[in-house]
């Protein structure tokens, strides 16, 4: 365990009395300096977001900020240039989580399981992401969603393959659970409404309960964060200071316990607004411009 946690640790996390920002901002430099587990990647800039069709040149920018501080890259799609995104990371000798998304419209979804598949032949697949948050949106049966992930794990033997949802959905669907080499838990006390100061508790209970519903398979945090700046949910409050210390406290966590974490996100996303509200545009590290925001 780092020293910079030892005379902090607690079951809620690091005891912040005392600290000042810049002793804050000095943490956080510390963690991105050692490398933290993984991080979603968009590759969006201001102006775009899904629709956009990207070229590699621009994921290769995007991806440079940020590959010196992170192991793992996950990304969300295998359509409109996301299926590049793989080979500029494992070029950049990153790991990556390649996502595949699938919502209600299935023929969109046959060409995201068919570009994902040629990434994993390609080698550039580490871990197989099979849908994000389908049964949580309503938009696949769990039937639907078990064949889409049987037909990837037929496809890429050798590939671990998993599927993306809120930590509560795996209890409530075991049969997805063990469809899953792997399972990719999202675990959000922001959204819950959970206090700050509560947060870390918070994830620690709901990652205990995916994995439980695991059975054995390996839990994975998926997506977790905290937005700077917008508007509170419930007792949930952006802020520069929540969204620090939650970065940190998960973090030094994930240290202690040996848990993998894929921190939401990278970068600012504007286009997140309409679908989020005025806090879906601030839960990156760095910001719209790129500029590490904690830092």
């Amino acid at each position: 365990m780092s020293n910079y946690y030892k005379k902090t640790l607690s079951l809620a996390g690091v005891d912040f009395s005392g600290y000042s920002v810049d002793d804050l901002r000095a943490l956080v430099r510390k963690i991105l300096e050692a490398k933290i587990h993984g991080i979603c990647f968009s590759p969006y800039v201001e102006g775009q977001g899904p629709g956009t069709k990207l070229g590699e040149a621009q994921i290769r920018e995007r991806m440079e900020i940020i590959q010196p501080y992170v192991r793992w890259i996950r990304s969300f799609s295998c359509t409109e240039g996301n299926q590049l995104i793989p080979k500029v990371a494992a070029e950049s000798g990153l790991k990556t989580m390649v996502g595949v998304w699938l919502d209600d419209d299935k023929e969109h979804n046959e060409l995201e399981l068919a570009n994902a598949i040629e990434v994993a032949k390609a080698g550039h697949a580490n871990i197989l992401a099979v849908g994000n948050e389908v049964l949580l949106r309503g938009d696949l049966s769990e039937d639907e969603l078990i064949d889409y992930i049987n037909r990837a794990k037929q496809a890429a033997p050798g590939v671990e393959v998993g599927y993306v949802d809120a930590y509560f959905l795996f209890v409530n669907h075991p049969r997805v659970t063990e469809a899953c080499d792997v399972v990719l838990a999202n675990c959000y006390p922001f959204w819950e409404s959970c206090p700050a100061e509560h947060s870390l508790l918070y994830m620690k209970e709901m990652y205990r309960r995916a994995v439980h519903a695991a059975n054995g398979k390996k839990v994975i945090i998926s997506e977790t964060g905290w937005p700077n700046v917008g508007t509170a949910e419930g007792g949930a409050v952006p802020s520069f200071e929540n969204a620090i210390k939650y970065f940190i406290n998960a973090y030094q966590w994930a240290e202690e316990e040996g848990i993998e974490i894929f921190y939401f996100s990278s970068f600012d996303e504007t286009w997140k607004v309409d679908a989020e509200g005025d806090v879906g545009a601030y839960w990156g590290i760095w910001d719209k411009d790129g500029n590490c925001k904690y830092d």
